[in-house]
């Protein structure tokens, strides 16, 4: 890895994207509480928006300029620069404002802020914050270092941090699956059946946003197979913990998942494992 940019070398990241993650997550629920409807616009894609996504685009995108003015930043809720103009880019902030919006406008509380830092298409610094449930994770990867953190926070200030691993539980003959509350649920309960071929029982737990790679980093799921479209700037911070916590994000080839190598920022389908040593291409060969 090339040597970081001058503002990364002086800055405490993680403090830093936290505070950021904190700012941005106050935007999001003075919106989030206020009384009646959550007015709902939409994007050219027919994917909502709404005042909350904005708010925190405007407090994330301030922020990283005031501090990594050299390093250019790719929102959900900015323009789209050219893929000739984004291939020169040796690092980039990568950020979804508010990951979940319909969950959001569902007021469910399974929303995130997502911040990632991206070199040589792959994350290597992400945060990933839960305003409702006052929760952050941060996954390191910078210089060498695999670090990922679970901090917790009193709505302004952290007030706990605990090292997390993959392997925080031991995967035993259960398998704990989670997947999204909104898409793909055929092709989940088929891979389900498949895989209880190899394990004696699969849970299935449903949430939304990238909370549920959070879980994975955790050691609380091992499994989230994503077969419905996302985007990069969905998985980019919550792969970076994943990672730093020592699982993976595996695209079909099960090959790492890479960011910033076509024109289009949708991903493949993904499989996020928690134990990289299991012969994953295996257990999901629906041949098996």
């Amino acid at each position: 890895m090339s040597s970081l940019p001058p503002s990364l070398q002086r800055a405490d990241l993680n403090q830093r994207l936290v505070d950021i993650g904190l700012e941005a997550g106050q935007a999001i629920l003075e919106i989030y509480y206020q009384q009646g409807e959550i007015e709902i616009n939409h994007k050219g894609d027919n994917s909502p928006v709404t005042q909350a996504d904005l708010a925190a685009h405007e407090v994330i995108c301030t922020a990283l300029a005031g501090f990594s003015p050299e390093i250019p930043v790719l929102s959900e809720e900015s323009s789209m620069p050219s893929f000739t103009e984004r291939q020169s880019w040796e690092y980039y902030w990568l950020i979804d404002p508010l990951d979940g919006t319909k969950e959001f406008i569902n007021r469910n509380d399974e929303f995130t802020v997502n911040i990632a830092l991206i070199h040589e298409n792959k994350p290597i610094f992400g945060l990933v914050h839960s305003p409702v449930l006052k929760l952050s994770y941060i996954g390191n990867l910078l210089e060498g270092r695999s670090e990922a953190i679970k901090y917790s926070n009193d709505g302004s200030t952290i007030t706990e941090q605990e090292a997390i691993s993959t392997q925080a539980q031991a995967l035993q003959q259960d398998l704990i699956v989670v997947g999204s509350r909104r898409h793909g649920a055929a092709e989940i309960d088929a891979l389900i059946d498949q895989l209880e071929n190899s394990f004696s029982q699969c849970h299935l737990e449903s949430m939304g946003s990238s909370l549920k790679l959070c879980l994975i980093a955790e050691g609380k799921a091992q499994l989230y197979p994503r077969l419905a479209p996302t985007c990069e700037w969905d998985t980019a911070a919550a792969h970076a913990v994943v990672s730093a916590a020592g699982g993976k994000v595996l695209n079909p080839e099960f090959s790492n998942l890479r960011y910033n190598h076509k024109e289009s920022l949708l991903n493949p389908n993904f499989y996020v494992v928690g134990d990289p040593s299991l012969d994953w291409a295996e257990l999901l060969d629906p041949s098996c």
